[in-house]
Order: structure tokens, then sequence, then C-alpha cells
């Protein structure tokens, strides 16, 4: 009855990854070319990404087989655990039951891997020889520097330059594993020149950091470009987070009423939700699913939802999504996953169908969820997973008011274990809150593109 942790065998690990394009009500808009605004037809990709991605990216197949060799890895750290988190219940004095999945466990401490290993994978298994990639709070730089060890791959990664300042020890992680990491805006690009000759303060930001990896990679044959959240094949890769969920609530004999998940460019929360929304549209469930985001970089509760370009420079490919302009410079906030100018087109047009909610929380509040967290659950939480923890704590605390014996799921995204200058600041009284302004919003949202393409 006091049963607290829910683990899989790694025989009943998901074999096979799962493609939400199968079930979508409305299709998905296209994916336009920078240059033309035209389509995208998988040649125009060739020069960023293996053929094995590029094809899955359009795929209507409802599941695509996860590769023996991607597997083997996986195995290191999958199934990972469900825990009933009975500690922060009592503490809340909730009758909500709350369930964690926690991610944490990938030797980068992020859930990150899941999709950095198959990617490598693909990628050595079509002769590239290095990779250039993107990273902000540093957790996708360091899963795709360990996956690169685990292929003999070459890793350049382009870290915002404020998550570089304030997270050293990820950048450390990724050079333990072989990768080259520089600061962005650098000097190494004509996008981080322009960058810092119009700012030489520039703080640098998703967007930005992408233009330089994509310019770096573009023109070179044995180099290709790897993205850690937002395009359609990285949501399906961390699908294995929500089935393994769905069979662990079954052991548990629970099944979630909420689902909650951090949201920047949308993988975390994708790969948890994803699986869900799939039980709603075809098994007549009825799960609320709800996205996250900080109120500083607010896509989603803020943003219009609108054709842009993927990067700061408008040479990553145009795609229809919330965004909050491609020019949108983000706050210093210490949530550096999460501070990315547009929202993956897969959450977008979920949200944008009513098939998921949205909410924004500030940067206070999210640390105090982390802490009450820490010192009930034991884990100390990445900032950008705080945001999950505090929409479950709210979650359950209205439960509290109401009665009601709710069944909250959040996807505990990973630990804060290289995040503890942002832990002290916030105990030292030196964090604030930041919302981000109507007015730069709509200045930000000058920039977008004109395609004629509905």
């Amino acid at each position: 009855m006091d049963r607290v942790k829910y683990l899989l065998a790694e025989k009943e690990m998901p074999t096979a990854w799962y493609n939400i394009q199968a079930d979508l009500p409305v299709p998905l808009p296209p994916v336009l070319h920078p240059g033309t605004k035209q389509p995208l037809t998988p040649p125009d990709l060739a020069p960023l990404f293996p053929m094995e991605l590029i094809m899955q990216e359009v795929s209507r197949e409802r599941y695509i087989d996860v590769p023996g060799e991607v597997i083997d890895i996986y195995r290191s750290w999958r199934p990972t655990n469900l825990f009933r988190a009975r500690r922060l219940e009592k503490a809340l004095q909730t009758p909500a039951k709350i369930f964690y999945k926690y991610e944490g466990s990938s030797p980068a401490g992020s859930h990150k891997p899941n999709t950095a290993v198959p990617q490598a994978f693909y990628n050595k298994k079509e002769g590239i020889k290095c990779l250039t990639t993107e990273t902000g709070a540093g957790q996708w730089g360091s899963s795709l520097a360990f996956a690169c060890s685990q292929f003999g791959l070459d890793l350049k990664v382009y870290m915002v330059k404020v998550s570089y300042q304030q997270k050293p020890y990820r950048r450390m992680m990724m050079e333990t594993w072989g990768a080259k990491c520089v600061p962005s805006p650098s000097m190494d690009t004509n996008s981080g020149r322009a960058a810092l000759e119009a700012d030489p303060n520039n703080p640098g930001s998703l967007g930005l950091a992408i233009s330089e990896a994509v310019e770096d990679a573009a023109p070179k044959p044995d180099t290709h470009y790897s993205l850690g959240s937002v395009l359609n094949h990285v949501l399906m890769h961390q699908t294995v987070i929500g089935l393994e969920a769905i069979k662990q609530m079954e052991h548990a004999g629970e099944y979630p009423d909420v689902v909650i998940g951090c949201v920047g460019g949308g993988s975390n929360f994708g790969g948890m939700a994803l699986p869900f929304v799939h039980q709603n549209l075809t098994a007549a469930k009825k799960t609320r699913i709800v996205a996250v985001e900080p109120s500083s970089c607010p896509s989603l509760t803020k943003g219009l939802y609108e054709f842009d370009y993927g990067d700061v420079a408008g040479i990553a490919p145009i795609a229809k999504m919330y965004t909050l302009g491609h020019k949108f410079m983000p706050p210093p906030v210490h949530a550096g996953g999460l501070r990315y100018h547009g929202m993956a087109p897969i959450v977008s047009h979920l949200y944008k169908l009513g098939l998921i909610e949205a909410k924004a929380v500030n940067q206070l509040p999210t640390f105090e969820a982390g802490l009450q967290f820490a010192r009930t659950e034991g884990f100390i939480s990445a900032p950008e997973t705080n945001h999950a923890i505090r929409a479950a704590i709210d979650e359950a605390l209205k439960c509290r008011e109401t009665g009601e014996k709710k069944v909250i799921l959040f996807n505990h995204s990973g630990h804060g274990h290289f995040d503890m200058a942002a832990y002290d600041a916030y105990l030292s009284g030196k964090l604030t809150d930041y919302e981000y302004p109507e007015s730069l919003v709509r200045e930000a949202l000058k920039d977008l593109p004109r395609c004629m393409v509905g």
C-alpha cells in the first residue's frame, strides 16, 4: 500500500517510437525553405541531416522501430523509474496522488540522450564524421557529447553565452566526453561575429546558437547539424518516456487525470505527452495535458501562431509555430533550456487544436517548488524541471481545496546537480521574477517572414 517506485524490466522497454503524425486530426502545416519559402523536400535537408532522420521527420507511420544498436545503449539507464511522491503529498496535505517519471538517471542527467543516441547512430551509419549543435542550459550539449562518444563522432557545441558562464560544469561534461564547446555568440561564424559587432555584451540565445551551428555544418560534406528539440523526429524519439509511463501507471493501478511537463522547445513535454494525447484521441481518455513555460519566454501563452525561422539569422527552415519572433533575445533567467523563441510545430499544432493546455509561471515560484520537492522527495531538480513541479504542486493544492482525488503525473526531465549556482542565487535572494513585456513581443514579431503558404 505504501509503494513509491514502479519499475519495468529491460525487456519491457519500448522497441518502437510513437509517431503522433499518424493520428493528428488535422495534418501539420508544411515546413518551408528559408530561401524560396516553398515546402521543403528531403533533398533540401540532406546537407544537415541523415536521410533516415529526414524520412522520420515526414513519416505518417504510427510506430517506427528503435534500432538494436540504440536499444543497447538505452539499456544503460532505461527503463527509467516512475515514483509516487508520497512525502510531497503528505507535506501538501492533498488527497491527490502525484507521480513523476524520473529522467535524471541517464548518463547526462536528463531526458536528452533519448534522442541524442539515435541521432548520433543515424549520422554514423551515413558516414558522417562530425556534428555541430547548440545548447542552452547544457543538457542537450552534454547528452549529444555522450552519444557521439559512443559512436566515435566529433562534436562542436555552441553554448548560449549566459549559460556557458552560469554552468561551467556542463561545459566540462561535454569536454570530458570529447566535445569542443564555445560560447555563443562566437567569433567562429558570420552569425556570431555580426551579433557581437551589434552588441559586444550579447548574452546569446538558442536561436542565435542554432544559426552558428547550422552555418558551421552546412558547407562541410563530412559534418551534419543535430537539434535537441522542436523537430518532429526529436519529439518522436522522446516518446519512450510516455510509453514507459503508461505501462508503469498500469502497474500502479492508476491512470492520470493530469499530465504535466515543462516546455521550451518541446522535447521532454512531447516525450511524455504525445502517448497520452494518443490515448485521448483513440481510446476515449480525457486526460488534461499541460505544458508549463517560463513567464520570461512565453511562446505558447503570448506568442503568435505563425510561420517563423528556427534561428536568429534566418538560415534555418521556416515552421508554423507559436513564436515570439526569431530575433527574440531572452533575459538571462536560470531555466536556460526553456529560453527558445518558438515552440515545436507538433506542440504548437496540438495547442492550436485545443488538445493540450499551456500556462506560464515565474522564476521565483518555480524555485520555491524545487526546494519543497528536494526537501520531501530528495531529488534536486533542474531549473527547467521545477516549472513542471510548480504546476503539479498547484494542481495538488487545488485538490486540497476541492477534495478531489486526482491523479497527477509529471515528467521530471533532469537533475539539477550542475545548476547549484541557480539555487545559491535563489537562497541568497538574488533572483527576481521577470515577465516578458507585451511591447517587446510585438517588436520581435515585426520581422516574421512573409509566407504565402497558409
